[in-house]
């Protein structure tokens, strides 16, 4: 890395640092700096020797912004983000319900100054995708924003798209999206493995990608996070949608999805009923390509997941533990009609202390997508277990990509028909280990598969071990706080 490359990192990171002091949290931060990004990069590519003619309402200019202080500037930049909201195509898309955060115009004005003293279109996509992706994971640490549930660990999406190898010239979708780690590294994947021709490199920037999102801030993110990693135009068609992917069939088939849809079993809609009031009501979806109707948010994924595949698409999911074995809400005809339909080949278990979301049970279900045939197209079911007797933890031990190498091994890239148990009776805590399609079918479609003997405590991490203890705590607290006011006549 360049001295010039470092300086502009640190400086990113240096006024992180002194928003947070003034009150302005990271991802308040983030989304300023991709308001005045993209238009500053607007203005770039609006002169020599880009010269793209990008039409501009008159109130928004780069050097007239740059030049404003106090009051002035604050009702110049409130203007310049109303005005862009109100235009077409990828301008709409980043600034609609812009507002501004910083509560200065001093702030502001550094801001600018700092985004103002760089020409970015002249840095690679690399470095600009690594500070924009390195802002993205500092908001995900912050478990206050709740912002952790839109980022999943880099080591394990790196493990799946290394596992489904991606090709040029063909489709990737990420139903829910987030800020983008799936789609982004599997571009990376593509440019590091494959000698791409000119056709192959316009491909992979213009039609390679797709996803949706649902919430706005993330949306937002995402199509600055794969903007800076050279995916689409700013003049360009938003490769994402904002949208409820589970809606409807959006009529597109794909080659590949890769994707962790968000945790929780179900779906709901926040409505106003009669009296005023905000209330959850439960989201079923009634679609004719699914094979059942469910209120579970994780097995409405998985089938909509099979509706975007190609006949012969790869598809791998993070799902939680439930949907393994759940067999209310449609669960086991799911999994039945996976199972048959598809060749659901592989299962990584997940430890836990790896999400932000603490306490999270996952898997990583593999499979393909297989044309119609009355024959059942999982003939095996092989099964990593990662989770027994392993220890993750956030801060001080992450995962690592290393930690994951092994599993690839196993599952063979190259050709998921040789493969190897390392499992057998003389090795019984050996963690790669095969499952027959009847041995499935006689376990009524269970896919909860334990066989490791974990002497840890219900193979929980350190971190789920504390964090009960500490709620458990606080629940005896209470209990005993109860007691004392019934005692003392208050109650």
């Amino acid at each position: 890395m360049s001295e010039s490359i470092s300086t502009i990192n640190k400086k990113v990171w240096n006024m992180a640092t002194v928003l947070m002091n003034d009150g302005v949290s990271n991802q308040d931060y983030l989304e300023q700096l991709t308001y005045l990004l993209f238009f500053k990069m607007i203005d770039e590519y609006n002169k020599p020797p880009f010269e793209k003619g990008i039409e501009l309402p008159d109130n928004c200019n780069w050097d007239e912004l740059k030049a404003k202080k106090g009051a002035e500037l604050f009702k110049y930049y409130n203007g310049i983000l109303e005005s862009l909201s109100e235009q077409d195509g990828m301008l709409q898309e980043i600034y609609s319900g812009a507002i501004n955060k910083i509560s200065t115009p001093a702030m502001l004005s550094k801001i600018i100054n700092m985004i103002d003293g760089e020409t970015w279109t002249a840095l690679s996509s690399d470095v600009k995708g690594d500070i924009y992706e390195g802002l993205l994971q500092k908001i995900a640490e912050d478990t206050k924003s709740g912002a952790g549930q839109y980022f999943t660990p880099r080591p394990i999406i790196d493990a799946m798209v290394k596992c489904i190898k991606p090709e040029p010239n063909k489709t990737i979708v990420d139903p829910c999206c987030g800020s983008g780690g799936f789609l982004l590294l599997s571009k990376d994947y593509i440019e590091n493995n494959y000698d791409l021709t000119e056709e192959e490199k316009n491909f992979l920037k213009y039609n390679t990608f797709r996803g949706w999102e649902i919430v706005q801030s993330t949306y937002r993110l995402c199509l600055m996070n794969l903007f800076m990693h050279n995916i689409s135009d700013v003049d360009g068609k938003s490769p994402i949608t904002r949208n409820d992917a589970l809606l409807s069939d959006p009529g597109e088939r794909f080659d590949y999805v890769l994707t962790n849809p968000p945790f929780g079993k179900k779906a709901s809609l926040t409505i106003t009923n009669e009296d005023g009031e905000q209330e959850d009501e439960k989201l079923v979806y009634n679609r004719q390509d699914f094979w059942t109707t469910s209120s579970n948010k994780q097995f409405n994924f998985i089938q909509h997941i099979h509706t975007l595949l190609k006949s012969n698409g790869k598809a791998a999911v993070v799902l939680p533990d439930n949907v393994l074995f759940e067999e209310g809400s449609g669960g086991l005809i799911i999994r039945k009609k996976l199972l048959e339909t598809t060749n659901l080949h592989t299962i990584l278990r997940l430890p836990t202390g790896i999400f932000y979301k603490p306490g999270v049970k996952a898997n990583v279900i593999f499979f393909d997508n297989k044309p119609a045939s009355k024959d059942v197209q999982t003939k095996e079911v092989w099964i990593y277990d990662l989770r027994a007797e392993m220890h993750f933890t956030l801060k001080k031990n992450p995962i690592k990509t290393s930690d994951l190498d092994d599993f690839v091994k196993c599952y063979n890239p190259d050709n998921i028909y040789d493969r190897t148990e390392i499992w057998s009776e003389e090795n019984p805590n050996g963690r790669w280990r095969k499952f027959t399609y009847n041995d499935i079918k006689n376990n009524n479609y269970n896919l909860d598969i334990k066989w490791i003997v974990d002497n840890d405590l219900e193979n929980e991490s350190l971190d789920d071990l504390f964090s009960n203890i500490i709620n458990e705590s606080k629940k005896v607290a209470e209990i005993a706080l109860e007691l004392e006011e019934i005692i003392n006549g208050v109650k």
